[in-house]
């Protein structure tokens, strides 16, 4: 380390406030509501190497991006004042994952040097596609997703080039909002570009560039000595996506290997990639930041000292299967790989509780619905559209403490947007947000209370969409004798005539007074709920997070709400209580895997595994109702004999 210590320091606090400053200017310059109020950008320093250096903590989106994710960078012929545009995952090397990611870059000339890059991202509320914001969960291809840009210069050394500009302007809902976040991304990389070159005028360009190096090898350093304190060995974790195509779950699996001071995340086990949009193109790089969350934070859960930067993930190596759903083909949709981003940290969650069982939390809510609606302004006739609410839920209750109400720790950079706002921006009425009662994990320290949002629209013929709608089957899971949180729901015209379960949303055409209501999932309980103490959960009832009857049933706490019945509640909790679960994961789980054990999921992706990947996904949901129908019927099917049972299937392919 050519850097010594104490500069090291001062140079960790430098660029962390350059990207703080970046994000800062974004947030205060962004058009969109999912820019200047839930704050779903990032604001980012990059090595030449591509590795990041500097990322966001306290606005934005934090990211990580492992090696070589962005080697696009490198094969660019760079000058001063060049600006690059792109959205598209796979020119990008992954480190775009959707199309509405719209990445901006900027090469930082020192004393003539390519010394780094400034990257930032916007989530664009809108790049066309067949559905207002471009992301559609039954999307089966990424041409309906919207308009695809590979690495181009938006400016070419300070020149604009305003054919690409007009080429992304025109293929959107929103060209001016679009245009006013371009913009904000550009005064954030203008920043970045000034700050980093005061940086080295300061303290010198050598300096600067030995800090980048040694800055992101003392990451590596500190989370290599992390990792050592893990035991060796192989801990295995799965959880879903509920609702794929043709109404089963797809699977998630992951071996997460350790050795000494290395991590190899295995998801061999994992479903094939899917018709639907819930697909996310990590295209296997080695730590890729949709793949390693959940370790990152949790080595700075630890250790909150660390550098946040790319040399986090140096000893994370990773097998993401071709054509699996964590690894499709450049033509699969991608636009809700947030549904399985979080899916992903909640398998890694898992499977790191399983090697230190007293330091990770339970499952939260395990989504982030986004909720946008587009309709034509009853006053001007203009067209508008726009975010309303990202609907989130609880995060999971800790070994030490109970978990947050209404945010999970899985998205919690997304920001609320104040329903003033939203009424304010468009022609609706938020008749109800708040906490919603009985909906945490019970434990010895609950889960986080989910959301309640009912919203009515005003204006004929409006378009409501709300991807990412998760866990409303599978519920969030409990820890070591805590329940699971409840699922999630939405219901179309609550209490009126036609009252109807919308499932997961797609996009819904509502008239003048329809409303929807949206309630999230709580988070998972930690621990036996009769061991929380019954004051805990009088001050629940009384807040009203959990109704008077739900804390007798599921805590043995009897209450009228304003005290507790001593005598009462000695009675119900001296009642037999059956051994703590590891893991609570709810009936509905419980009852699919009676049947769908791990031996026989992984059974089918092998099977699948011997067909041409355009005919798996459809040969998986074949397969799975006829193995049940075959069941139900008194056969026996295993993870020996379904290979045949798919062989079948293929065989008749053609022949009807």
């Amino acid at each position: 380390m050519k850097t010594d210590r104490v500069f090291l320091e001062i140079f960790k606090n430098r660029v962390q406030a350059i990207v703080e400053e970046m994000a800062g200017v974004v947030l205060r310059t962004g058009f969109t509501a999912f820019v200047k109020e839930t704050g779903d950008f990032g604001t980012y320093l990059i090595s030449p190497d591509g590795e990041t250096f500097a990322s966001p903590l306290e606005t934005g989106y934090t990211l990580s991006i492992g090696i070589p994710a962005i080697d696009v960078i490198r094969s660019q012929e760079w000058q001063e004042g060049d600006i690059v545009i792109c959205n598209d995952a796979h020119s990008t090397g992954g480190m775009a994952t959707h199309l509405p990611d719209v990445y901006l870059m900027r090469p930082i000339f020192i004393e003539n040097k390519l010394t780094a890059f400034g990257l930032c991202f916007v989530h664009s509320s809108d790049v066309g596609g067949k559905v207002p914001g471009s992301v559609s969960p039954t999307a089966y291809d990424i041409y309906q997703e919207g308009l695809r840009l590979a690495p181009v210069k938006l400016y070419e050394a300070g020149v604009l080039n305003e054919a690409v500009q007009r080429i992304f302007l025109d293929n959107c809902r929103i060209p001016d909002q679009n245009l006013g976040d371009l913009n904000a991304l550009m005064a954030a990389l203008n920043r970045g570009d000034r700050r980093l070159k005061e940086l080295a005028l300061r303290y010198s360009p050598q300096l600067v560039e030995d800090g980048i190096q040694d800055l992101l090898a003392y990451a590596e350093t500190r989370v290599r000595a992390l990792i050592r304190d893990i035991p060796d060995g192989t801990y295995t974790f799965w959880d879903y996506i509920e609702n794929g195509p043709g109404g089963y779950p797809v699977r998630i699996r992951c071996d997460l290997n350790v050795d000494d001071d290395r991590i190899f995340l295995d998801f061999g086990g994992t479903d094939p990639q899917v018709r639907a949009s819930f697909n996310i193109p990590t295209l296997n790089k080695p730590g890729h930041y949709y793949l390693v969350p959940a370790l990152i934070r949790y080595f700075r859960t630890l250790d909150p000292s660390i550098p946040w930067n790319s040399g986090m993930v140096r000893m994370v190596t990773n097998e993401a299967p071709a054509g699996s759903i964590l690894n499709p083909t450049p033509d699969a949709a991608i636009g809700a790989r947030a549904s399985t981003f979080i899916r992903v940290m909640d398998v890694l969650t898992g499977a790191l509780s399983r090697a230190k069982s007293g330091d990770l939390p339970a499952a939260g809510a395990g989504q982030a619905a986004i909720v946008m609606l587009a309709m034509n302004d009853p006053v001007s006739g203009r067209r508008k559209m726009g975010v309303i609410q990202p609907i989130c839920g609880g995060s999971g209750a800790r070994p030490m403490k109970d978990g947050i109400d209404g945010m999970d720790f899985a998205v919690g950079h997304l920001r609320n947007i104040p329903a003033e706002t939203a009424e304010a921006d468009m022609p609706i009425l938020i008749e109800r947000y708040g906490l919603l009662p009985d909906s945490a994990g019970a434990g010895r320290y609950r889960g986080g209370s989910g959301i309640e949002l009912r919203v009515k629209v005003r204006t004929p013929d409006t378009v409501l969409t709300a991807r990412n709608m998760e866990r409303l089957q599978f519920q969030p899971w409990g820890r070591v004798g805590g329940e699971a949180g409840a699922a999630g729901r939405a219901t179309r015209n609550e209490g009126r005539p036609g009252e109807q379960d919308t499932g997961r949303i797609d996009e819904l055409l509502l008239q003048p007074g329809e409303t929807v209501t949206f309630r999230s999932q709580g988070g998972g309980g930690y621990g036996d709920p009769y061991l929380r103490p019954a004051e805990n959960v009088l001050e629940d009832v009384r807040n009203g997070l959990v109704s008077a009857e739900q804390a007798a049933i599921r805590y043995g706490v009897a209450t009228d709400g304003e005290r507790i019945d001593e005598n009462r509640t000695a009675g119900l909790r001296s009642a037999q209580r059956p051994a703590p679960e590891e893991f609570g994961y709810g009936e509905a789980r419980k009852a699919f895997e009676s049947l769908w054990s791990d031996e026989l999921q992984l059974g089918l992706v092998r099977a699948l595994g011997d067909y041409p990947l355009p005919l798996r996904d459809y040969l998986k949901r074949t397969a799975m109702p006829e193995a049940e129908r075959r069941v139900a019927a008194g056969e026996d099917v295993n993870a020996g004999n379904i290979s045949e049972l798919v062989r079948g299937i293929h065989a008749g392919i053609g022949k009807l």
